[in-house]
């Protein structure tokens, strides 16, 4: 065999993997995400219990105001309260099957966008308080894993990641950047809903990006 035919046939693999990763991601829509605009919706999100449920809903499927209560080590009556809360607001729905207080209810959208300076400025400090909290909420995770990381397998104590670099962009490449790392994620979107398309060993995992500019240097950079 030609000494450099392996190498060749890596090659050969490495950029069939490549075509097929390429293949799976022109097949992907975008995920249509809730666009939220109005102050009393981006209120209704920002609590943290009614986060909780969102999350849950979302992981484990439609379920009880019982049983969601139980899961959240909140009691019945509160958990129903924010259930129908966030009906009111179109973020959560009944489910088929059950009745009363045994009806399920599941999550309508897999996610939300909203704008922290769109609309007047009573709506901005709306959706500004409710970026912080989710903000706070990811910080809170983060140290969570910190905590428990030495309890999962080292497969998943070195796949885990954390990166903060320093970058020059313009608002347009910034923009850009946001949408390319939104893109990659959406690959992932459909696991969230569709129980049946997580693969063994998976877990649910935590990805937070952020990108902004920085206060310039006092020589302007």
């Amino acid at each position: 065999m030609h000494p450099f035919a392996n190498i060749d046939l890596a090659r050969q693999e490495v950029g069939e993997r490549t075509a097929r990763a390429d293949r799976r991601t022109e097949l992907v829509a975008p995920v249509e995400r809730r666009r939220v605009t109005d102050a009393m919706e981006m209120r209704a999100l920002a609590h943290p219990v009614r986060v909780a449920l969102l999350d849950l809903l979302g992981r484990d499927g439609p379920m009880t105001a019982t049983a969601a209560g139980e899961a959240l080590g909140e009691s019945p009556a509160n958990a129903s309260f924010h259930l129908r809360t966030l009906a009111k607001h179109g973020f959560v729905e009944e489910a088929p099957g059950g009745r009363g207080r045994q009806r399920p209810w599941r999550r309508v959208s897999p996610g939300h966008s909203w704008d922290d300076d769109a609309g007047d400025a009573a709506t901005a400090a709306v959706a500004q308080s409710l970026s912080r909290h989710l903000a706070q909420r990811a910080i809170d995770r983060r140290e969570t894993w910190e905590a428990t990381r030495a309890t999962y397998s080292q497969g998943w104590r070195e796949a885990a990641f954390t990166f903060d670099t320093l970058v020059y962009l313009t608002d347009d490449e910034l923009r850009s950047v946001g949408q390319e790392i939104m893109a990659i994620v959406d690959r992932y979107v459909e696991r969230v809903a569709d129980r049946t398309t997580r693969p063994d060993g998976a877990l649910p995992v935590a990805i937070v990006a952020t990108g902004h500019p920085l206060t310039p240097t006092p020589s302007g950079n």
